[in-house]
């Protein structure tokens, strides 16, 4: 296993490496050609017999870290994140869903490993790449299917649309579609929990591309002053769209920026769903004990492009299928099977009822009506009669 960084608890160290500069592309010419993505957390193959045999290549231990019942629910959350996402694909791709649409497919254990190591009284906000957040918190896939589709009966009663997912029933404040937008409006939250003593923290989500936000850069270095109870995850799926992270930014261990604000700071494997839960566990521990904000960086990788209509041309073949070796939801699954924490007919029982579950989100989806001409006056403002101009 990669050894695990945490730095910002003292003051940062002067030794820190400094990611050299990108290779600039000739004007005119079009940057096509993929980067080498930096992979220090996540481990190489070992042999060509691991390779063989198709075991994964994710940080599990020989001996499983948590109970059986912990990598069952992390394996059905996120079997439901993955087949829920395909099939939105599908519907995208029939034009049954329209605007933009931006898939998780790949990320899963991002959320996974977080939602065990938190508790249902904590917040969650996060980017537009947003529809497995909540169905891993626990909203219908139903009510997700039908935001995406427009309907009245979508979780943001057809007037969010897939980047504009909320739940207040399960404290996930949002998609957000403007970049970088989320982190202040993260630690606004956080700054509420800790003025009402409510015990609470939140976890904060954002791509790679809003590190260079300085919105950001003001939300660090005030969680950081008030000792805000915030965990800010990034997660680095390489690309900024389809820019890599080597062509944007002259920091490419994003993790390291945390350090500028004192801030305790590590990368993680998020490729594999037990670490994601330590760090996030560690992060909740500190922030619970007034200690303040956590930076950690998800190494992950998206298997799609950045939005549905992303052809993904700017990265190579073998770069995917090496990541899709690594896979979190295969990874768990040999853990389970290894393990006799449950035999292949089980996972299959579990595999069939999310194809159940992620059929019914789509009659339910295409039965439901559309939002009539009157919403557009609803849920504006907080004063139910507000005085409308209409004419």
């Amino acid at each position: 296993m990669a050894e695990t960084k945490v730095k910002g608890a003292s003051k940062a160290s002067n030794s820190t490496k400094k990611s050299s500069a990108p290779k600039a592309t000739p004007q005119g010419e079009a940057a096509t050609d993929t980067v080498k993505q930096p992979d220090p957390v996540l481990p190489p193959v070992n042999s060509e017999a691991e390779q063989a045999t198709g075991a994964p290549k994710a940080t599990t231990p020989d001996q499983p870290q948590f109970p059986k019942e912990t990598y069952l629910q992390w394996y059905e959350q996120m079997q439901l994140m993955r087949k829920f996402e395909e099939k939105a694909g599908q519907l995208y791709g029939q034009q049954k869903i329209k605007g933009f649409c931006h898939l998780y497919i790949g990320q899963e254990a991002c959320v996974a490993g977080a939602v065990s190591a938190l508790t249902k009284d904590d917040k969650w906000i996060t980017a537009y790449r947003d529809h497995a957040h909540p169905l891993a918190l626990g909203t219908s896939p139903n009510a997700i299917m039908a935001e995406l589709y427009a309907k009245a009966t979508g979780c943001s009663k057809g007037k969010g649309g897939s980047m504009h997912i909320f739940d207040k029933n399960v404290n996930f404040i949002g998609g957000h579609g403007i970049v970088g937008g989320q982190v202040p409006l993260g630690a606004g939250i956080a700054f509420a929990e800790k003025y009402n003593k409510t015990g609470n923290l939140c976890i904060c989500y954002m791509g790679d591309g809003a590190v260079r936000q300085g919105a950001l850069h003001e939300a660090f270095n005030m969680a950081m002053l008030w000792k805000l109870p915030v965990i800010f995850v990034v997660e680095n799926n390489g690309y900024a769209m389809g820019t890599s992270v080597q062509r944007t930014s002259n920091v490419t261990e994003l993790y390291t920026l945390g350090e500028s604000y004192d801030m305790p700071s590590e990368p993680v494997n998020a490729m594999n769903v037990e670490d994601v839960h330590n760090a996030v566990a560690r992060a909740a521990e500190r922030a619970r004990a007034g200690e303040g904000p956590t930076f950690l960086e998800f190494k992950t990788y998206r298997y799609k492009g950045h939005s549905m209509s992303d052809p993904a041309k700017y990265r190579t073949k073998e770069e995917l299928e090496d990541y899709r070796s690594r896979d979190s939801i295969e990874s768990v699954r040999h853990t389970i099977l290894t393990h006799n924490m449950a035999t292949e007919e089980e996972l299959s029982a579990i595999d069939e009822k999310i194809k159940a579950q992620v059929l019914e989100s789509v009659e339910f989806a295409e039965t439901s009506p559309f939002p009539t001409a009157d919403e557009l006056y609803k849920d504006v403002y907080v004063q139910q009669d507000y005085p409308y101009i209409r004419d």
